[in-house]
Protein backbone atom coordinates (compact mmCIF):
# COMPACT_ATOMS: atom_id res chain seq x y z
CA UNK A 1 0.00 0.00 0.00
CA UNK A 2 1.38 3.45 -0.85
CA UNK A 3 2.54 5.78 1.88
CA UNK A 4 -0.17 8.39 1.33
CA UNK A 5 0.21 11.67 3.19
CA UNK A 6 -2.00 14.71 3.09
CA UNK A 7 -0.67 18.25 3.31
CA UNK A 8 -1.89 19.88 6.51
CA UNK A 9 -1.20 23.62 6.50
CA UNK A 10 -3.22 25.85 8.83
CA UNK A 11 -4.76 28.69 6.85
CA UNK A 12 -3.76 27.01 3.59
CA UNK A 13 -5.45 27.26 0.24
CA UNK A 14 -6.31 23.89 -1.25
CA UNK A 15 -7.60 22.57 -4.56
CA UNK A 16 -9.85 19.49 -4.33
CA UNK A 17 -11.34 16.93 -6.66
CA UNK A 18 -14.18 14.85 -5.22
CA UNK A 19 -15.79 12.08 -7.29
CA UNK A 20 -19.02 10.10 -7.00
CA UNK A 21 -18.95 6.32 -6.55
CA UNK A 22 -18.54 4.55 -9.88
CA UNK A 23 -18.68 7.98 -11.53
CA UNK A 24 -22.47 8.00 -11.33
CA UNK A 25 -23.83 11.29 -12.74
CA UNK A 26 -25.95 12.05 -9.68
CA UNK A 27 -25.47 15.81 -10.03
CA UNK A 28 -27.41 15.88 -13.29
CA UNK A 29 -30.40 16.02 -10.92
CA UNK A 30 -31.34 19.46 -9.54
CA UNK A 31 -32.40 17.98 -6.19
CA UNK A 32 -28.95 16.40 -5.75
CA UNK A 33 -27.31 19.75 -6.57
CA UNK A 34 -29.55 21.45 -4.01
CA UNK A 35 -28.69 18.85 -1.36
CA UNK A 36 -24.97 19.31 -2.01
CA UNK A 37 -25.35 23.08 -1.67
CA UNK A 38 -27.18 22.56 1.63
CA UNK A 39 -24.40 20.21 2.82
CA UNK A 40 -21.75 22.83 2.03
CA UNK A 41 -23.71 25.55 3.84
CA UNK A 42 -24.16 23.32 6.91
CA UNK A 43 -20.47 22.44 6.99
CA UNK A 44 -19.36 26.04 6.61
CA UNK A 45 -21.62 27.05 9.50
CA UNK A 46 -20.02 24.47 11.79
CA UNK A 47 -16.46 24.54 10.40
CA UNK A 48 -15.87 27.81 8.52
CA UNK A 49 -13.79 28.07 5.37
CA UNK A 50 -13.84 30.28 2.30
CA UNK A 51 -15.13 28.63 -0.84
CA UNK A 52 -13.03 30.54 -3.35
CA UNK A 53 -14.15 28.66 -6.46
CA UNK A 54 -16.07 25.57 -7.48
CA UNK A 55 -17.44 23.69 -10.44
CA UNK A 56 -19.98 20.91 -10.17
CA UNK A 57 -20.12 18.37 -12.99
CA UNK A 58 -22.44 15.35 -13.24
CA UNK A 59 -20.03 12.94 -11.52
CA UNK A 60 -17.40 15.06 -9.76
CA UNK A 61 -16.53 18.48 -8.49
CA UNK A 62 -13.47 20.68 -8.19
CA UNK A 63 -13.11 23.32 -5.51
CA UNK A 64 -10.66 25.85 -4.12
CA UNK A 65 -10.91 26.43 -0.37
CA UNK A 66 -9.10 28.81 1.96
CA UNK A 67 -9.00 27.49 5.52
CA UNK A 68 -8.96 29.67 8.65
CA UNK A 69 -5.51 30.68 9.90
CA UNK A 70 -5.54 28.27 12.84
CA UNK A 71 -7.13 25.33 11.04
CA UNK A 72 -5.84 22.68 8.62
CA UNK A 73 -8.60 20.07 8.91
CA UNK A 74 -10.11 19.88 5.44
CA UNK A 75 -10.63 16.12 5.83
CA UNK A 76 -13.15 16.65 8.62
CA UNK A 77 -14.99 19.14 6.44
CA UNK A 78 -15.18 16.80 3.44
CA UNK A 79 -16.31 13.96 5.71
CA UNK A 80 -19.09 16.18 7.07
CA UNK A 81 -20.17 17.34 3.60
CA UNK A 82 -20.20 13.81 2.22
CA UNK A 83 -22.03 12.41 5.26
CA UNK A 84 -24.72 15.12 5.27
CA UNK A 85 -25.23 14.84 1.51
CA UNK A 86 -25.38 11.02 1.64
CA UNK A 87 -27.91 11.04 4.47
CA UNK A 88 -30.14 13.64 2.80
CA UNK A 89 -29.78 12.15 -0.69
CA UNK A 90 -30.79 8.65 0.43
CA UNK A 91 -33.61 10.05 2.59
CA UNK A 92 -34.93 11.90 -0.48
CA UNK A 93 -35.09 8.65 -2.45
CA UNK A 94 -31.66 8.76 -4.10
CA UNK A 95 -30.02 5.47 -4.98
CA UNK A 96 -26.50 4.32 -4.26
CA UNK A 97 -24.23 2.02 -6.23
CA UNK A 98 -23.91 -1.60 -5.21
CA UNK A 99 -21.65 -1.74 -2.17
CA UNK A 100 -18.67 -4.09 -2.02
CA UNK A 101 -18.10 -6.22 1.08
CA UNK A 102 -15.31 -3.86 2.15
CA UNK A 103 -17.64 -0.83 1.84
CA UNK A 104 -20.26 -2.64 3.86
CA UNK A 105 -17.67 -3.61 6.48
CA UNK A 106 -16.56 0.02 6.82
CA UNK A 107 -20.16 1.22 6.95
CA UNK A 108 -19.55 3.21 3.78
CA UNK A 109 -22.42 4.01 1.44
CA UNK A 110 -22.23 3.84 -2.35
CA UNK A 111 -22.49 7.56 -3.09
CA UNK A 112 -18.91 8.89 -3.09
CA UNK A 113 -15.49 7.55 -3.91
CA UNK A 114 -13.81 6.89 -0.61
CA UNK A 115 -10.99 9.37 -1.00
CA UNK A 116 -10.51 12.72 -2.64
CA UNK A 117 -7.61 14.49 -4.30
CA UNK A 118 -6.15 17.58 -2.65
CA UNK A 119 -3.36 19.91 -3.66
CA UNK A 120 -1.83 22.63 -1.51
CA UNK A 121 -1.83 25.81 -3.57
CA UNK A 122 1.70 27.21 -3.48
CA UNK A 123 1.37 30.77 -4.75
CA UNK A 124 -0.75 33.21 -6.77
CA UNK A 125 0.23 31.63 -10.10
CA UNK A 126 -0.73 28.17 -8.82
CA UNK A 127 -4.06 29.60 -7.62
CA UNK A 128 -4.70 31.22 -11.02
CA UNK A 129 -3.90 27.97 -12.87
CA UNK A 130 -6.32 26.00 -10.68
CA UNK A 131 -8.96 28.70 -11.00
CA UNK A 132 -8.70 28.44 -14.79
CA UNK A 133 -8.82 24.65 -14.59
CA UNK A 134 -12.01 24.77 -12.53
CA UNK A 135 -13.78 27.16 -14.87
CA UNK A 136 -12.64 25.47 -18.08
CA UNK A 137 -13.55 21.97 -16.84
CA UNK A 138 -17.12 21.88 -18.28
CA UNK A 139 -15.68 22.70 -21.71
CA UNK A 140 -12.98 20.04 -21.28
CA UNK A 141 -15.69 17.45 -20.57
CA UNK A 142 -17.84 18.67 -23.51
CA UNK A 143 -20.66 19.74 -21.19
CA UNK A 144 -20.52 23.31 -22.49
CA UNK A 145 -18.83 25.04 -25.40
CA UNK A 146 -17.84 28.07 -23.30
CA UNK A 147 -17.22 28.55 -19.55
CA UNK A 148 -20.02 31.14 -19.28
CA UNK A 149 -22.57 28.54 -20.48
CA UNK A 150 -22.10 26.23 -17.50
CA UNK A 151 -24.42 27.30 -14.68
CA UNK A 152 -22.85 25.17 -11.94
CA UNK A 153 -19.62 27.04 -11.39
CA UNK A 154 -18.29 30.21 -9.84
CA UNK A 155 -17.21 31.59 -13.21
CA UNK A 156 -19.70 34.50 -13.12
CA UNK A 157 -18.54 35.39 -9.59
CA UNK A 158 -14.98 35.78 -10.91
CA UNK A 159 -16.22 37.74 -13.95
CA UNK A 160 -17.86 40.09 -11.43
CA UNK A 161 -14.50 40.48 -9.69
CA UNK A 162 -12.93 41.38 -13.08
CA UNK A 163 -10.60 38.36 -12.97
CA UNK A 164 -12.14 37.05 -16.19
CA UNK A 165 -13.61 38.78 -19.18
CA UNK A 166 -17.18 37.53 -19.75
CA UNK A 167 -16.00 36.00 -23.04
CA UNK A 168 -12.98 34.16 -21.56
CA UNK A 169 -12.43 31.03 -23.67
CA UNK A 170 -15.72 31.75 -25.43
CA UNK A 171 -16.35 30.29 -28.87
CA UNK A 172 -19.80 31.83 -29.34
CA UNK A 173 -20.39 33.52 -32.67
CA UNK A 174 -17.57 31.62 -34.33
CA UNK A 175 -14.80 32.95 -32.11
CA UNK A 176 -11.69 30.82 -31.87
CA UNK A 177 -9.68 30.31 -28.70
CA UNK A 178 -6.54 28.47 -27.87
CA UNK A 179 -7.27 25.63 -25.49
CA UNK A 180 -5.70 26.40 -22.10
CA UNK A 181 -2.66 24.32 -21.22
CA UNK A 182 -2.62 22.85 -17.74
CA UNK A 183 0.68 20.99 -18.01
CA UNK A 184 1.99 22.46 -14.74
CA UNK A 185 -0.86 20.96 -12.76
CA UNK A 186 -0.72 17.43 -11.34
CA UNK A 187 -3.63 16.32 -13.48
CA UNK A 188 -3.00 12.58 -13.35
CA UNK A 189 -5.00 12.24 -10.16
CA UNK A 190 -7.58 14.98 -10.71
CA UNK A 191 -10.02 13.39 -13.11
Amino acid sequence: MPDYRRAFVPGGTFFFTVVTADRRPIFEDSQARHLLHHSLVQCRAAHPFTLAAMVLLPDHLHALWVLPEEDADFSRRWAAIKARFTHDFLAAGGHETERSPSRIGRGSRGIWQRRFWEHLVRDDNDFAQHLDYIHYNPVKHALATCPHEWPHSTFQKWVGRAVYEPAWQCTCGGRTCLTPVFDRLALHAME
